[in-house]
This record gives structure tokens, C-alpha cells and sequence, in this order.
């Protein structure tokens, strides 16, 4: 086909990839002088008509997009029993060839790829059109390193029936939701399962499901827990790890329910990112400055392409942890965590904590709770914190889960102020001179407490110095999966 000319227009003379459906040349508009990409249907199923007519279908439905994160639709037509798309050519280089390339990416890279494919299928959704085969390979990252989708060759309207068998598996098996394996209907849903996916082998390098089979594959994304992506990638934070795993929860109501959703949620796990590695190179310095003012608790770091700006960033969040870290000092010299002492109540001072010896505590579970984080919870910074991990929503399917904090030396604690990001979960504490392993062998020194944004626990120690002190979390807060301490001291 290469030199073939469609339609007296368009001069095929590159091939550039081929399909079970078709093939795409790289071609010549020479009427209006530009590149274009031409999917050109396999002649021995161009006689099937249902073929063709969800050949044609792609032609109408990506048409009807208008996005900068897909790839556009220029023409559809016909040429010698040969049907064929228009696209737009973009030059560069698919996802999946990237990350063959390069393995893992960086992880403010991999979140602003992320953010613009659930973009694209916002848009698509909003559209009623669903993918259905969201994967590496159907992203393009052009010259300018933006994500683009592409290939909406099995997307169907939400509205139409489909074309296909029913119980006819479509889609790539590595990416593919649970419920599109088992041939049941396939909903905007599924594509942000095929994200969640996507998201986790750009972090890890890998897709999490490997086996013999493409159908063996396919069950693993039915019946097998999602290997967890924190031990692949232990930098990553709590909040992008928490995003990975609602996309790619089995059951869709444990699912977030929308693209918009889950963009929402890496909007705000990828300032996160770029705040705690200090810059956001390629892509996500883009992402960065497209998000709204009220997204990024650190406002500037979208402005990180300019090196200027860069030292001013840093030198700004320099100022916000000093900032914070004087907050919490005022805060505790006036004895109150609403920032004013009360009349009659003798002043709080703060107890120096060993922060090396901040440790989770997890009797009741996998004896592990986030550990390489338990010390942003004691570090004066309160844009820093410790999370649990992600359980059920509102249910820590267990008796508790606690943070371990020890004083420099043995002190009567009379408070404890936790100030958190998610407020509403309950929780107690305990102290002990030594540290026992289980909970039973701690001593209770306060009565559950449900934690607000900022909580002051009186302590009931009656006079006895201790050198351990355990929060110890009973109950998530309604609608949430985790509960989170930014800021925690102790009190004398």
C-alpha cells in the first residue's frame, strides 16, 4: 500500500502500526500539505458489515471529540472498497514504547500523563462514548510530551447497543476491568479501572498482573488483590497510593464513579508529589500550572519551568515549614490548640519528642502502617503527615491502629494535640514505661475522642512519667478510607 493514493488525496508512505482491524500508515495530505495518520481497514474484513459499520462508528464517535488530550479526526471515506480514518499525525511515541524505553517514570510524570488521559475520557464520557481498550499502547505523548488518546476502535455509545457477542471480551487483558472480563456491560467505570492500571505500570514499570494465558490475565483482574503499589514504589505518598487503589477497587462501588473523579483526586496527589520531591520536571510542570488556584496548598510550584521561579518556590516553601513550624510552637506556648489560653487553666508547654523513635503500631493487622511516615506526623510541619492505610470505607475492619511517639525522657503528659487533615475518626490514648507489643499491656490515660481538625486529648496520667505514648485509632470517619495525622505533640 505504501505510494498508494486514497481518494486522489491523501498518499500513504509510511507504515506506523497495524491492528487485529486495520492498519496505520503514516500519509501525505496533499491538498491541504500536511502529515495526517491514516487507519486503513484489512480488506478481508471490509466485506463484513458489522465490522464496518463500528469502523464507521469510531469515525463518528471520535469526531465528535474536541479535546487537546485526543487525537483528532480529520476525514472519513472510502477508497476502492478500502474505508479508512483521517487523523491528526502526532509525532512522537506511544506510552507503552516510553515505558519500554525508560521503565518506571518519574512520579510527578507518570501522575500528569495520568491527569491528562482521564481528561480526555472526561470528555468522552461527557460525550456518552466509553472507551473500552484504555492502555499504553492507545496513548500518544507528542513532541511537546502531552498525552494524547487515541484508537476508539471498540468505543461504544452508552446509549446504542453493542455489535459485539454477548460475552465477547473486548480490550487489551492487561488493562482490562473486572467486569469487562466477564463480558458484562462496560461503563465509564471501566475506563477509570483501565487508568488505575495504566497509573500503576507507569509508577512501577510493570503491569501488577502477569500470567500464561490472556484469559488467565483477564481472571486475575476479577479475583486477585492489587499487589501493593507502595512496595513496588515506597516514595510515592499515602494520597496517590490511595487514588491507585479506589481506581482499580473490583467491585464498582468501591470505585470512584467518574473520570472527573478520579482527575479531581490526582489533581491534588500530584501537588502533593511535586511538594515533597521539591520540583516537577516534563509534563507535570503543565499540569501544574492548568490546575485551579484553590488545587495546590503550594500555589507557585506550577511555575516551575521558569529557573527563577524554581529558587522562589523553594524559597517559599522554605518560608511555609518555618511558618508552620512556628505555628506549632505558638501554639503549644499558649497552651491552647485554639491559639488562646483560658482563664484560670495553667500554660502547656511542649514536650521534646525523639523523632527517630516515631513508629506505627499495628497489633491487629500486617505488624505495618505506613511505617517510612510516621515521622512526618511529629516534624513541626503541618503541610506533611502520617496516613493509615486505606481500608473500607468508614470500617478499619479491626479492633485499631496506632502511632507510637517517645519523649527524650520519661515525662507526666497532661495533653495530647493532634491537628489533621481528615477529621471525624475516634481515637484514645495509651502510655507505657516500656513497649509492649500488644495493647492489652498498655495504659489507658484518656477516653475516646472524636478528632476534629485541630483536637486537644486531656490526659489523665495522675502524676506518673511515662516513656511511651500511643494514639491509638478505633474508628475511620464516615465516607472515608483512612485517617490522617499531620501534626501531633505532647503536652506537660
Amino acid at each position: 500500500m505504501i505510494g498508494t493514493l486514497l481518494s486522489g488525496r491523501f498518499r500513504l508512505e509510511e507504515k506506523i502500526g497495524s491492528g487485529g482491524m486495520s492498519t496505520v500508515y503514516r500519509a501525505f495530505d496533499e491538498t491541504l500539505e500536511r502529515w495526517v495518520a491514516i487507519k486503513l481497514l484489512h480488506r478481508e474484513i471490509s466485506s463484513d458489515s458489522d465490522q464496518l459499520e463500528r469502523f464507521r462508528r469510531e469515525a463518528r464517535a471520535v469526531a465528535s471529540l474536541s479535546h487537546p488530550h485526543v487525537v483528532t479526526v480529520i476525514d472519513f471515506g472510502e477508497d476502492d472498497d478500502h474505508p479508512y480514518i483521517v487523523f491528526e499525525y502526532v509525532e512522537g511515541e506511544t506510552l507503552k514504547e516510553r515505558l519500554r524505553r525508560v521503565g518506571r517514570l518519574p512520579v510527578a510524570e507518570a501522575v500528569a500523563y495520568a491527569i491528562e488521559i482521564g481528561r480526555a475520557l472526561e470528555c468522552a464520557h461527557l460525550n456518552r462514548l466509553v472507551h473500552r481498550d484504555v492502555k499504553p499502547q492507545n496513548v500518544l505523548i507528542d513532541s511537546e510530551g502531552r498525552a494524547k488518546v487515541t484508537d476508539f476502535g471498540i468505543a461504544r455509545s452508552l446509549e446504542a447497543e453493542g455489535l459485539t457477542a454477548t460475552g465477547r471480551v473486548l480490550g487489551t487483558t492487561d488493562y482490562v476491568a473486572p467486569e469487562q472480563a466477564l463480558g458484562e456491560d462496560t461503563t465509564a467505570q471501566s475506563d477509570v479501572y483501565s487508568l488505575g492500571i495504566c497509573l500503576f505500570e507507569m509508577l512501577t514499570g510493570e503491569v501488577p498482573f502477569k500470567a500464561e494465558t490472556q484469559v488467565a490475565v483477564a481472571m486475575k483482574h476479577v479475583k486477585d488483590p492489587l499487589p501493593d503499589i507502595r512496595m513496588r514504589r515506597p516514595e510515592i505518598s499515602a494520597a496517590l497510593a490511595s487514588v491507585v487503589e479506589r481506581a482499580c477497587a473490583k467491585e464498582t462501588a468501591n470505585r470512584y464513579s467518574s473520570a472527573h473523579e478520579v482527575v479531581h483526586d490526582l489533581e491534588q496527589a500530584l501537588v502533593i508529589e511535586a511538594s515533597r520531591s521539591g520540583e516537577a520536571g516534563g509534563e507535570a510542570t503543565s499540569v501544574l500550572r492548568s490546575l485551579p488556584d484553590d488545587t495546590a496548598e503550594f500555589g507557585a510550584l506550577r511555575r516551575f519551568r521558569h529557573p527563577r521561579r524554581r529558587v522562589l518556590v523553594m524559597l517559599l516553601g522554605v518560608l511555609l515549614v518555618a511558618g508552620g513550624i512556628v505555628f506549632v510552637i505558638d501554639r503549644a506556648e499558649r497552651g491552647s490548640t485554639g491559639g488562646a489560653d483560658v482563664a484560670g487553666v495553667p500554660r502547656l508547654t511542649a514536650v521534646k519528642l525523639d523523632t527517630s523513635g516515631a513508629e506505627d503500631f499495628d497489633p491487629f493487622g500486617d505488624s505495618d502502617e505506613h511505617s517510612e511516615e510516621v515521622s512526618l506526623a511529629i516534624d513541626g510541619n503541618v503541610a506533611t503527615r502520617w496516613e493509615t492505610e486505606t481500608y473500607t470505607v468508614g470500617d478499619l475492619q479491626k479492633e485499631g491502629v496506632g502511632l507510637i511517639v517517645n519523649p527524650r525522657a520519661p515525662v507526666a503528659a497532661r495533653a495530647l494535640d493532634i491537628v489533621t487533615p481528615i477529621p471525624g475518626w475516634t481515637a484514645e490514648v495509651y502510655a507505657s514505661e516500656d513497649r509492649p507489643d500488644d495493647l492489652a499491656s498498655w495504659t489507658r490515660i484518656s477516653g475516646g475522642v472524636t478528632v476534629e481538625d485541630e483536637q486537644r486529648i486531656e490526659l489523665d496520667t495522675a502524676g506518673q512519667s511515662f516513656s511511651y505514648y500511643l494514639l491509638w485509632i478505633t474508628a475511620l470517619p464516615e465516607g472515608e478510607q483512612n485517617a490522617a495525622v499531620a501534626e501531633l505533640s505532647l503536652r506537660k
